[in-house]
């Protein structure tokens, strides 16, 4: 794919926020776009930022860092998406400028004590498992709360919100509950901590309704970048 077919790509998404926004009264510059580059090569993601991309999504660690390092040319904003463990903390909170997958206070004290001083603090949203499935990584709803004081409390990191995936093959009407529920559970945690704006949910298939029930970033990879690679 080459810089003509990620502008129009990105062209496209961006034309679905702003008609998503404006249905629901809106404003789309309150919503980010966040090119999801996970198994994409360095390469791609060059390209996407000279089509308009300045937030790029990684799952995968080490993949991340090698583009990190290869890309260090560029002012990307890296946002560290995926399942997180103790061993992959300390590269992280090196490496990357928002973690939008953290559901364990071990986790987040780690995060705290291994952000370099000389760097902002860590943004952080809280990964909820909003539909309540064994298999998906997430902080259960009625732990929350709980959660988001320990990592409101960590000296280097911000709690910024709160991300999740829905359970998969919802359509229509049906998409939209998952992203209510958690915009629900942002609510309530924004009494406590009132500095609290971001609401990490929708992907290609459901941004609109994601948008709808006020998500300010989506996170979107295949629209932009097509198929997975590996």
């Amino acid at each position: 794919m080459n810089s003509t077919s990620y502008q129009q790509n990105i062209a496209k998404v961006s034309a679905r926020i702003r008609a998503s926004a404006q249905k629901c009264d809106r404003d789309a510059a309150e919503i980010t776009l966040l090119a999801v580059s996970k198994t994409q090569p360095a390469a791609a993601v060059r390209e996407a930022w000279q089509a308009g991309a300045r937030d790029f999504g990684e799952n995968y660690l080490q993949d991340a860092l090698q583009k990190i390092e290869a890309l260090a040319d560029l002012p990307l904003c890296w946002h560290f998406i995926g399942p997180l463990q103790s061993n992959k903390t300390r590269a992280v909170a090196e490496n990357f400028s928002w973690v939008h997958s953290v559901d364990r206070a071990k986790i987040a004290r780690r995060l705290s004590e291994q952000r370099p001083p000389q760097l902002p603090p860590l943004q952080v949203c809280l990964q909820v498992n909003i539909s309540g499935e064994d298999s998906k990584a997430g902080v259960a709803v009625e732990e929350l709360a709980e959660l988001a004081a320990t990592v409101a409390a960590l000296p280097r990191l911000q709690l910024r919100g709160l991300m999740a995936i829905p359970r998969s093959g919802l359509t229509g009407a049906q998409q939209r509950q998952p992203f209510a529920d958690l915009r629900r559970e942002f609510e309530i945690l924004q009494r406590q901590h009132p500095q609290l704006d971001t609401l990490s949910m929708g992907m290609s298939a459901d941004l609109e309704a994601a948008i709808f029930e006020g998500a300010t970033i989506v996170r979107i990879g295949t629209d932009i970048f097509g198929p997975r690679i590996g």
